[in-house]
């Protein structure tokens, strides 16, 4: 753990939580600066920036028991989030998970894809080649 990584005080009890969830390998709480009633947060208790840095045993649990946060929400719409790296709006240096709930336009997560059409299907090609070849 990092003394100074918040949710780190949290898996501690330093800072209180409203768990909904407590393993040994996993936490998940309500976002106390939810962006929808029912925002809740899913983290490995280890401490890692970005998801690369997890363990893979460590991660074993986190989706099983974002799925069953989505179950005990009863949300019909709603959205998965992880973020890595401040490009990629990270805010809190250790690995966590949304469950947002998507009640409406207005609430929830909000987003654009600008997906690219013109693609070159032979660099997509190549570039699957490419990390099969790593994985």
């Amino acid at each position: 753990m990092a003394a100074s990584c918040i949710f780190c005080k949290i898996i501690k009890g330093d800072i209180p939580s409203m768990k909904l969830f407590e393993s040994s390998k996993t936490l998940a709480f309500l976002d106390i600066q939810p962006l929808s009633k029912g925002h809740a947060l899913i983290i490995p208790k280890h401490h890692g920036a970005k998801l690369t840095d997890i363990p893979d045993d460590q991660l074993s649990e986190v989706l099983a028991v974002t799925k069953q946060i989505a179950k005990a929400s009863q949300a019909s719409d709603y959205n998965i989030l992880q973020n890595n790296g401040r490009a990629a709006h990270q805010i809190v240096d250790h690995v966590h998970f949304h469950f947002i709930p998507k009640p409406n336009e207005r609430e929830g997560l909000g987003i654009e894809w600008p997906a690219n059409a013109d693609q070159d299907k032979g660099e997509l090609s190549k570039m699957a080649e490419e990390w099969r070849s790593k994985m």
